[in-house]
C-alpha cells in the first residue's frame, strides 16, 4: 500500500462559511491545515493531500431529497432568502452564496475518503471539514447542510459493506446521523456527549437505542456538564470498545468534534486537548483491531477556532498517519506570527494543555452516587444486553 492516510483538502472547502459573527467560522479549517503543514504532518511520504470533489446530485439523495436540495441550491443563489420549514434562512444556518456546492464539497470529501478505504487505496481517510452530523435528510440544523457523515456511510453501505461502526464523541449529540440509520441494523450509532437536558439538540437519551428492526443499534452516552478528561475517558472505555468488540464492524467512521474542551465557547463539558488525543489513538487502535484498519474520521464542531481546534486536528491528522506528535510539541513560529498578523490572536505555545488524561477504569467497579458513573450505567444497561454483554460487568 502507498499510503497510509488521505486527507482531504482544498481551499473551496473553506468556502462552507456563514458569514462573519458566525461560530463556525472556516478560520478553523484554514489554521489546522497550516498548522499540520508547519508541523510537517503533510510531508510524510505516506500521507496524501487530495482535493474535494463536489458531490452529485444522486450521491446527495441517497440520503437528502430532491426538493431540499433545491432549497439549498435557492439559497446559494440568493443570500437573503428564507426557505420556511427546512432549516435554510434561520439564525444558525443562514444562506450564503454558493450554500450548495460549499456543503456538496463537504460531502464529496468524507466519500471520497470512504472510497479510497474501501478500494484499499489508502488505510485512513481524514476530512476535517466534514462531521456535519446534525442535518436531517429534509432540513438543516446545528450549521449541518447536508450530512457528509451518513452519505458516505449510506455509500459504504450501497458497496457492499454489511457492518459499520459509527463513534461519535462531538459535544453535541449525533442527531442526525442516528436518525438516519435508527432502524438499521447495519450500522452501530455511538455517541458520547453532554446530556440534552442543558445543551442542543435537547436528544442522545440511553433510551433512544434503535428501532424495532435495530434494538441497541443507536448508544447515546450523555455526560453530565463539567465532566472532565477522567470522566470522560472513563465513560469512552466502558462503552466504546466492548460494543465495538460485540459489533465486528468491517469500517470505522468516527466524528471528532473537538468542542467537548473546557475552552469551547458553546458547551459545558470540561476536556483538555491531552484527553481529545488519547481518544484520537483509541480509535485508531480499534480501527486496526477490528477493521483492518479501515477508518474514515471526519471533524465536526469546534468552536475555539485559534486555541483549540487546529491543535486538536492537527493531532488528529498525525495519529492517522501513524505518526503521532509529542504531547510537547512546539507551535512553530512562523504559524503563530501568521496567526497573529492575520487575527490578532496570540496562540498556546506547546500541543498540550499539560493535563494528565488519565482514568479509572470500569472494572475497578462504579459507584451509583456518582453522576457519571450513573450516566454509563444507564447506556450500560439500555444496550449491553442487545449485543450480549452484561451492563454491571
Amino acid at each position: 500500500m502507498s499510503e497510509t492516510v488521505r486527507v482531504a483538502w482544498d481551499e473551496t472547502l473553506t468556502s462552507y462559511n456563514f458569514g462573519p459573527g458566525h461560530p463556525l467560522s472556516p478560520v478553523r479549517l484554514d489554521l489546522t491545515m497550516r498548522l499540520a503543514r508547519s508541523l510537517g504532518v503533510l510531508d510524510h511520504p505516506h500521507v496524501t493531500v487530495a482535493p474535494s470533489p463536489p458531490a452529485d446530485d444522486d450521491v446527495l439523495r441517497s440520503v437528502h431529497g430532491s426538493a431540499y436540495i433545491e432549497a439549498v441550491r435557492r439559497c446559494g443563489a440568493d443570500a437573503a432568502r428564507v426557505e420556511p420549514g427546512v432549516g435554510l434562512g434561520s439564525g444558525d444556518n443562514p444562506a450564503f452564496p454558493g450554500m450548495h456546492v460549499a456543503g456538496a464539497a463537504v460531502v464529496g470529501g468524507t466519500v471520497d475518503m470512504a472510497r479510497a478505504v474501501l478500494e484499499g487505496r489508502t488505510q485512513h481517510g481524514v476530512n476535517i471539514a466534514g462531521g456535519l452530523h446534525h442535518a436531517m435528510p429534509d432540513y438543516a440544523s446545528g450549521f449541518c447542510v447536508y450530512n457528509d457523515v451518513a452519505v458516505g456511510i449510506r455509500w459504504l453501505l450501497e458497496a457492499g459493506v454489511e457492518r459499520i461502526g459509527y463513534v461519535d464523541v462531538d459535544v453535541h449529540h449525533g442527531d442526525g446521523v442516528q436518525e438516519i440509520f435508527y432502524d438499521d441494523p447495519r450500522v452501530l450509532t455511538i455517541s458520547l456527549h453532554e446530556t440534552g437536558r442543558t445543551l442542543f439538540p435537547g436528544t442522545g437519551h440511553p433510551e433512544e437505542s434503535g428501532g424495532s428492526r435495530a434494538p441497541g443499534s443507536a448508544v447515546n452516552v450523555a455526560l453530565p456538564p463539567g465532566t472532565d478528561d477522567a470522566g470522560w475517558l472513563r465513560a469512552f472505555f466502558a462503552v466504546v470498545p466492548p460494543l465495538l468488540r460485540a459489533y465486528g464492524p468491517q469500517v470505522l467512521v468516527t466524528q471528532h468534534g473537538c468542542d467537548s474542551h473546557i475552552d469551547d465557547p458553546l458547551a459545558h463539558l470540561a476536556l483538555t486537548l491531552d484527553g481529545q488525543r488519547n481518544s484520537y489513538a483509541a480509535l485508531h487502535a480499534l480501527a486496526h483491531e477490528l477493521c483492518g484498519g479501515r477508518w474514515v474520521a471526519t471533524g465536526g464542531g469546534g468552536y475555539a477556532v485559534v486555541d483549540v481546534v487546529p491543535r486538536a486536528w492537527t493531532h488528529l491528522i498525525a495519529e492517522a498517519a501513524g505518526r503521532p506528535l509529542e504531547a510537547d510539541t512546539a507551535l512553530p513560529t512562523q504559524w503563530r506570527q501568521h496567526v497573529w498578523s492575520r487575527h490578532h490572536r496570540s496562540t498556546p505555545a506547546l500541543m498540550t494543555d499539560g493535563a494528565p488524561a488519565t482514568y479509572t477504569d470500569w472494572e475497578g467497579g462504579f459507584d451509583p452516587a456518582d453522576a457519571l458513573d450513573r450516566a454509563v450505567l444507564a447506556t450500560r444497561a439500555a444496550v449491553f444486553p442487545s449485543h450480549g454483554l452484561d451492563p454491571l460487568r
